[in-house]
């Protein structure tokens, strides 16, 4: 380069002006309080979405029963009569969250539930829901 070229982009950096000390710190503080804001959300979506997997198995259990029922004219209180496998638990180095378990069963009458091997809110209090013959999804203790 020129000797005159380097001056001129020497003189341009020079005139340049940057953000005050005051003023990255005002929107690193923005940042925090948005952030701060969006954890609680993220959250109770990622909690959601957890609960859901217990739905979806009790869902399945309530089919299987069903169909078990037609054939044998009773509920069972096995699940792997009915064809239900449990899917490997996350303490297992699976992808379940929940225990599957029929907790009774009769001729006219089951109840099954999925209970949480996880604490989601970190309050001691494991989430259960539970299912029935018809059909009804109960959260029976929330997290």
């Amino acid at each position: 380069m020129k000797p005159t070229m380097i001056r001129h982009y020497k003189q341009a950096l020079a005139s340049e002006e940057g953000f005050s000390l005051t003023e990255l710190l005002v929107v690193l503080v923005i940042i925090g309080v948005l952030v701060m804001l969006a954890i609680p959300i993220y959250d109770g979506i990622t909690t959601r979405a957890k609960i859901t997997e217990a739905k979806l198995m009790l869902n399945q259990v309530h089919t299987l029963q069903e169909s078990y029922h037609m054939q044998y004219d009773r509920y069972s209180d096995d699940l792997s009569s009915i064809g239900f496998q449990q899917e490997t638990l996350i303490t297992e180095e699976g992808r379940a969250r929940y225990v599957i378990d029929i907790e009774r069963a009769t001729e006219d009458e089951y109840t099954a539930t999925a209970t949480a091997i996880v604490d989601f809110s970190n309050n001691g209090v494991y989430n259960v829901w539970e299912i029935n013959e018809d059909g009804m999804l109960t959260e029976r203790t929330p997290d």
